[in-house]
């Protein structure tokens, strides 16, 4: 399937965080009907957490035999297990938590005070991506990966003006000093996001704009790090109007 790079645009927050919630379930559907699992990364943030909540509120979600489905992050911030600021504790509260799966499917980072120091809880990742490799990668072929992007373009815990976004030799790095609270962080590289099949950016709010027209005008990845994504089948940027605000019309699609 050739690569595409689609921009779908919904009026507002809500109808966005519903619409991607209806797309997750029927292609994750589509997945399960042509293979044995899905590998699903999941996002922090407002409307990850949205998103996720949307899933939850369906009624198709019951359609879906979850216990095919392992769920990933793209990053984590490094504080305790059960802090409010964890995406994967955000991730439980939105959905997670109702969804009864086995133990075995959540791959969740490690947390701070949980015995391991910010290298070594970046090396083990490495290793559970590692578990479940495929295509002689070191880590699964992501089926579907959600990232948000933020104001300054960063996607994961790959930030502007750092070396993160730049490693290729590495699955999982450990990020200190993010320009972001909180200052540690653990995050997936650019080449596994990339490896993903389909990526699936959400994003919300006129904050966005900026970052979201200069990635979609070629910005250097360096500059701008959403700019250096993109899924092997599909990249498709899901956001409100607000953020829609300086993408060309002609990159906007009318349908999926």
């Amino acid at each position: 399937m050739t690569n595409e790079r689609r921009v779908l645009v919904h009026p507002d927050k809500a109808s966005l965080a519903g619409a991607v919630a209806a797309r997750f379930i029927t292609k994750t559907l589509d997945i399960l009907d042509d293979q044995e699992l899905a590998h699903i990364v999941l996002t922090g943030g407002t409307m990850g957490s949205a998103v996720l909540e949307a899933v939850a509120a369906s009624p198709a979600r019951s359609s879906l035999d979850w216990s095919r489905v392992h769920f990933w992050w793209g990053d984590e911030r490094w504080v305790p297990a059960g802090d409010a600021d964890r995406n994967d504790g955000q991730a439980f509260a939105a959905l997670l938590d109702d969804l009864d799966l086995p133990a075995g499917n959540v791959h969740a980072f490690p947390a701070a005070g949980g015995g391991l120091e910010l290298d070594d809880a970046a090396a083990a990742y490495a290793a559970e991506l590692a578990e479940w490799g495929s295509e002689g990668l070191p880590h699964p072929v992501f089926d579907i990966t959600f990232l948000g992007v933020g104001p300054d373009g960063h996607i994961a815990s790959l930030f502007p003006h750092r070396s993160g976004i730049q490693v290729s030799d590495q699955t999982v790095i450990p990020v200190r000093n993010s320009p972001k609270p909180p200052p540690e962080r653990l995050s997936l590289t650019r080449p596994v996001l990339n490896a993903s099949q389909r990526v699936w950016l959400v994003l919300a709010g006129a904050d966005k704009a900026s970052a979201l027209g200069l990635a979609l005008a070629g910005a250097s990845r360096d500059e701008v790090p959403v700019a250096g994504i993109k899924g092997r089948r599909r990249t498709v940027f899901f956001v409100d109007r607000d953020a829609a605000a300086e993408v060309p019309e002609e990159l906007i699609a009318r349908d999926y």
